[in-house]
């Protein structure tokens, strides 16, 4: 199966689902689970994870609730996203954090230290969800080095957990 670890995996009461399904809906702009739908808070090695029913389709990261891959294919949110030129596809499926020079573009109202979700320039495909290290205006200036910090990509332990 995979190598992470779920431990302490407890459902969450109704009104906590209301508001982190409000908190992410605030961030993507788009509805996503309710308070109806089988919600649990789990720890997992690197970060908490959210189940809705069986599937891991959000993440806490520094106590910031966010989609993982699965969630954003799920949902299709167009928010906090930053979109990646196709010669940066295979670095950033592999785990790679992303430079500033492979940005083609990127939604204005991302704050440094947002996380945003990052998708390739082709297909609009989410590949992975990152720190940024920079603001959305910056990120789009192209500006060398490192721009986002990758914490989750298509191919790591977390996306195995949901074949």
């Amino acid at each position: 199966m995979s190598d992470i670890m779920i431990r302490k995996r407890k459902r969450m009461r109704e009104k906590e689902i209301k508001a982190l399904s409000k908190n992410l809906q605030d961030i993507f702009g788009v509805p996503v689970f309710d308070e109806r739908d089988a919600v649990d808070m789990a720890e997992s090695s690197d970060f908490n994870v959210i189940f809705v029913g069986q599937d891991i389709l959000g993440l806490v990261y520094e106590e910031k609730p966010f989609l993982t891959i699965r969630g954003l294919l799920k949902y299709r949110p167009t928010a906090r996203s930053v979109t990646v030129d196709m010669g940066a596809v295979p670095f950033v499926t592999n785990g790679a954090d992303v430079m500033g020079p492979g940005i083609t573009d990127a939604d204005e109202s991302i704050a440094e230290g947002d996380l945003v979700w990052i998708k390739d320039v082709k297909n609009g495909a989410p590949l992975a969800i990152g720190k940024a290290l920079r603001s959305g205006a910056e990120l789009k200036n192209k500006a060398g080095g490192k721009a986002i910090k990758t914490i989750h990509y298509v191919g790591d332990k977390l996306w195995k957990t949901g074949e």
